[in-house]
């Protein structure tokens, strides 16, 4: 019996950073050759996570890897990002996290006091995000091979009623929520890495989001269409993964974006657009306009509504200022921000 192979669309020479950036590198990466080869009979859109029947039980089954550098910056380190980017991403996919499996890649030379840090870092995550770590692996690599470590996961968890979540169910009207202020995580990891002359008091935004989400299914759940946390490639590449997911148009009121002065300012300075920067304690949602007072009310004084879905121009996201001015909004280009989760 013969296999007949699918036709590749990957037509890079070689893998360069951007095509772990999270935009559209790394999107022509997934589809161009990952997901050809290893998931060619799926149906549904990728996204942060996948369910599978088992037995006639759905479950939801992720995985991540975490290769942040520093290891430990202002208001979180790996090991914590490591379990609540996990979490997240089943969180948002409309599921609870129930166990994680761990693998660590060690650096010969490594301080064991950092290493220890780094696993009581987990250990509190995962105890306040109510999910147990089950078990995991160790290797460790030649001393300049790993910056120190690289964390890995994949996580198991089941559905959270009420939602029913997907691109195709979004609809011309609904509205676009976000949980709160962009950009805390990218320009954080950027100013501890000493790089740059600047200064500014801010703080990863690290965290689970599993109880906004649980919140926003008791208010608004069957409302909810689609939700996302928007990390590598900000909330730019996540809002244009879906305009294409779900063929309609995204019109976004920047003005209405919440963003902090220091993430403003640094932004500026480097010429950089906060859209494209990563996130690690925020998400999208997508909710029909009729709930969207009541979902907001549930995830707090911190979201917003930044936008609405339109029907053209189809698969397109649009901005548009206080000014009356509008731009298109594409996907991150590039990798501005290395080595940030």
């Amino acid at each position: 019996m013969t296999t007949t192979l699918p036709k590749l669309r990957f037509r890079d020479t070689q893998i360069e950073m951007a095509h772990g950036a999270g935009g559209k590198a790394s999107r022509r990466l997934v589809e161009g050759l990952f997901a050809p080869l290893l998931c060619g009979n799926m149906t549904e859109p990728l996204g942060d996570a996948a369910s599978v029947g088992i037995n006639g039980t759905r479950v939801f089954i992720t995985a991540d890897s975490f290769v942040v550098s520093p290891l430990r910056f202002p208001g979180g380190s790996i090991g914590e990002l490591a379990v609540n980017g996990t979490v997240n991403d089943l969180a948002v996919s409309g599921a609870k996290a129930e166990a994680l499996v761990v693998t660590y890649i060690l650096e010969a030379g490594l301080p064991t006091p950092i290493l220890e840090a780094e696993v009581r870092a987990m250990a509190k995550a995962a105890a306040c995000a109510g999910v147990l770590v089950v078990g995991g692996d160790t290797k460790v690599v030649e001393h300049g091979k790993a910056d120190g470590m690289y964390i890995t996961t994949a996580g198991i968890g089941h559905a959270i009623p009420g939602f029913a979540l997907s691109a195709a169910s979004v609809r011309p009207g609904d509205q676009v929520l976000l949980s709160g202020p962009i950009g805390d995580h990218g320009i954080t990891i950027l100013l501890a890495r000493g790089e740059l002359d600047l200064e500014a008091e801010l703080c990863s935004d690290t965290r689970s989001v599993l109880p906004m989400v649980q919140a926003l299914a008791q208010a608004a759940g069957p409302a909810i269409r689609w939700m996302r946390d928007p990390t590598r490639g900000g909330v730019a590449t996540s809002l244009n993964e879906l305009a294409r997911d779900c063929g309609l148009s995204i019109l976004l009121f920047e003005d209405q974006v919440p963003l902090r002065g220091a993430v403003r300012g640094a932004c500026e300075l480097l010429g950089l657009d906060p859209l494209h920067i990563a996130n690690e304690g925020q998400f999208l949602a997508i909710v029909a306009p009729e709930h969207a007072d009541a979902a907001l009310a549930a995830i707090g004084p911190d979201a917003a509504i930044i936008g609405e879905i339109r029907e053209q121009p189809a698969g397109t996201v649009v901005g548009a200022n206080g000014y009356g001015g509008t731009r298109v909004i594409d996907m991150l280009v590039g990798d501005p921000l290395p080595r940030i989760c």
